[in-house]
């Protein structure tokens, strides 16, 4: 980023449709914190209020305004698996390993639901599961195994199988071959969300100040100076939550080179009521397919959302809409003629092991960073364990908490592998593989 925060919003259906944002809460003057959290989204919110509860005087300073991030104009879909599968889990490691990472995956669902029950939040939750859906044979055989293994080995009886039938009665769509359903999940209003917890803590008495980039971060006798614009905070502690944004300003270079983004892009229809697509996915799951440059789909109120990896660079790309616009028609006839309203794009925070990380730097900071697409409810959760590891206290994290977060080798040649990769991956889609 050329530019320092605070930056222009990005337009989505999500700021449409979520009211009028609160106003902006710069930190102006010098202040002191126990703990200062870097990045206000559910990473940095879901930390403060553990640390609150504990009796830590936190604050927060967020760059720009609050849901400008990730937080703000993802898909709203909730869901507690990880990039890397739990069967792999098991191979790599052992069983026990791959059953508390799925435990921490359906905690971190409920977590959404008693987050919206305690604050009082309207986020248009819907706890309706997630369908998973095959476009080849290979990819189905692969679903009915993962399904077998899952309940066989952990358990798990929420998820089962639909055959091709079953999947065009859901979805509309005769694209697709069977599919794998889970009924842990659903769907959210990202913004609705993360503007429903920040309010929520402001009145437990959070200190959580938007438009207040941290410009850098000094080590002093007694702990780390915060820098913004307008204040500084000292802190005898501090947790960067910055994820996918880490490159906003040079306080956060610790943790800059530790993930690599890879930008998202979605569209949004017009309403679909009274039109051919008014009954496209009944059950109002969140779906994706099974290709390697995966994309996804899911209803918000009566349109139609659909996105996917493959928006090179650092801004949005009109080629990626118009290929993302151009598979929606292709997969949903019953769209054609319909107007897409929205377009919009931002930063997933992909890691190496395809795992998220939180870990410390050093004796001042702590990090959480790196969910691979799957942040709602995960980062909503993490904070309880940042919180435990920031004041000293056992958590058990998982994987999560027990591996290092290692800098990406060849870090300045990053847009280029990426492109290399997916343009693979896109071929290998394209001809079937």
């Amino acid at each position: 980023m050329n530019a320092l925060p605070p930056l222009p919003q990005t337009q989505s259906l999500w700021r449409d449709t979520a009211g009028p944002a609160p106003d902006a809460q710069p930190l102006r003057g010098d202040t002191q914190a126990d703990i200062a959290i870097v990045g206000g989204g559910y990473t940095g919110l879901s930390t403060a209020r553990a640390l609150a509860a504990q009796g830590v005087d936190v604050i927060v300073l967020e760059a720009n305004r609050i849901g400008w991030g990730a937080s703000g104009r993802n898909g709203g879909v909730v869901s507690g698996k990880f990039r890397l599968g739990f069967a792999e889990m098991a191979r790599r490691w052992d069983i026990g390993t791959a059953r508390r990472m799925h435990d921490i995956g359906n905690e971190a669902i409920a977590n959404i639901a008693a987050l919206l029950s305690h604050y009082g939040i309207e986020a248009d939750w819907r706890e309706s599961g997630s369908l998973r859906c095959a476009h080849s044979l290979a990819t189905l055989d692969t679903l009915r195994a993962e399904c077998a293994w899952l309940r066989d080995s952990l358990g798990d009886h929420a998820v089962s199988m639909l055959d091709a039938d079953g999947m065009r009665a859901e979805t509309g769509s005769g694209d697709f071959l069977g599919g794998l359903l889970n009924e842990h999940g659903g769907v959210i209003h990202p913004l609705k969300f993360v503007r429903g917890l920040t309010a929520g803590l402001r009145r437990d008495g959070v200190r959580i100040h938007d438009e207040s980039p941290v410009t850098a971060i000094e080590r002093t006798r007694d702990g780390l100076r915060l820098l913004t614009p307008q204040g500084q905070v000292s802190a005898g502690q501090a947790v960067l939550a910055t994820n996918g944004y880490s490159d906003l300003t040079p306080a956060t270079d610790p943790v800059r080179r530790r993930v690599v983004p890879f930008r998202s892009a979605m569209i949004a229809t017009q309403p679909l009521t009274g039109t051919p697509g008014e009954g496209l996915l009944s059950q109002g799951r969140s779906y994706t397919e099974t290709r390697r440059m995966m994309r996804w789909f899911r209803k918000s109120g009566d349109r139609l959302l659909y996105g996917g990896r493959g928006a090179f660079g650092k801004t949005d790309s009109a080629s990626a809409f118009a290929a993302l616009e151009q598979a929606m028609r292709k997969q949903f006839p019953q769209l054609d003629g319909i107007q897409v309203t929205h377009r919009w794009s931002g930063l997933v925070a992909m890691t190496m092991d395809s795992l998220p990380h939180m870990g410390r730097l050093d004796d001042r900071m702590v990090y959480a960073m790196g969910y691979n697409g799957t942040g709602v409810a995960l980062a909503s959760y993490m904070g309880r364990h940042v919180a435990a590891l920031a004041t000293g206290q056992p958590t058990d994290a998982g994987l999560i908490g027990a591996l290092p977060l290692n800098p990406v080798p060849f870090y300045p040649a990053r847009e280029v592998g990426v492109r290399l990769v997916a343009g693979w991956y896109q071929f290998l889609d394209a001809i079937g593989k």
